[in-house]
Parts: structure tokens; sequence; C-alpha cells
């Protein structure tokens, strides 16, 4: 798979980071992975999207490792067909999006979240565009 996009998280991840990749799944196998990286090298996260097994698949690398697969079968893409994938985290997990439907909610393995520096994006798939931002955690509708 050819690197596609990665990016250094000023400061280190923290409740409110978002990546969100628009491509279009192009007829082929199972060639797309996002990897959010620590200092040390660890994947702190890992997510896979399984077009051969219409699954979604978290997982972490740590000391040279892999954990405990997690997978989803809520697969909502299409090969051929173009995508929205999102991954945004919060104080106790990752939440992958795909196409606006909620496919896998990761527990955080790796601590502090500030250690994870680095996101890749690994695709063989033409990706249209690539955003990774910080939102502002906000509560309520604002309303008085």
């Amino acid at each position: 798979m050819a690197l596609q996009f990665e990016a250094f998280c000023a400061g280190g991840l923290a409740p409110g980071w978002s990546l969100t990749v628009q491509g279009h799944a192009d007829a082929g196998e199972d060639k797309f992975e996002i990897n959010f990286l620590t200092d040390a090298g660890d994947i702190a996260f890992h997510v896979k999207p399984r077009f051969s097994s219409a699954t979604v698949v978290g997982n972490a690398f740590q000391g040279g490792r892999w954990g405990q697969e997690e997978v989803s079968s809520v697969f909502p893409l299409t090969l051929g067909e173009p995508f929205e994938m999102e991954v945004s985290a919060d104080a106790e997990h990752f939440h992958i999006y795909a196409q606006e439907h909620k496919v896998l909610q990761f527990p955080h393995r790796h601590r502090p979240l500030a250690t994870i520096t680095r996101v890749r994006v690994l695709s063989d798939h033409r990706l249209a565009q690539v955003e990774l931002a910080k939102r502002s955690l906000s509560w309520g509708d604002g309303g008085y």
C-alpha cells in the first residue's frame, strides 16, 4: 500500500481530534488502513475496512505484538463507490464512522493519549480529501 497521508499531531492526541478521509473504493481488495502512531513507534490504533469479508477491524500494536482484534460487521462501504470514513477520539474511545454510520467503538489501549503524535493513511484507493482537525467539545444546545 502507498502512503497517502501523514500528519504530526502537535501536542499529541487529545479528546476532540478527528480524522476524515474521503475517497473512491476502487476495484481491489483490502487496500486501505488508518494508523495512529506513538512516539515509541507503536500503533496505538489501527483501523482497516476489509472489503473481502465486509468487516471493519480495529486493533493496536504495542510492545512488538498485535492485541485482540475488534471486528464490526456494520459495513456501509461498497467497492467502486465513493466513501467517507471518520475517526474521532474522546477520553475513553476511538469512534469510527463510515458513510455516517457508526461502525466501531474502540477503547484506548495506549495511555497517555498525548504520546500519540502521528497519523498515517495507507491506501491504494484514490483519496480525494483527508482532514485532521481538533474540534471543540461542547455540551448542551447552548440555549438558555
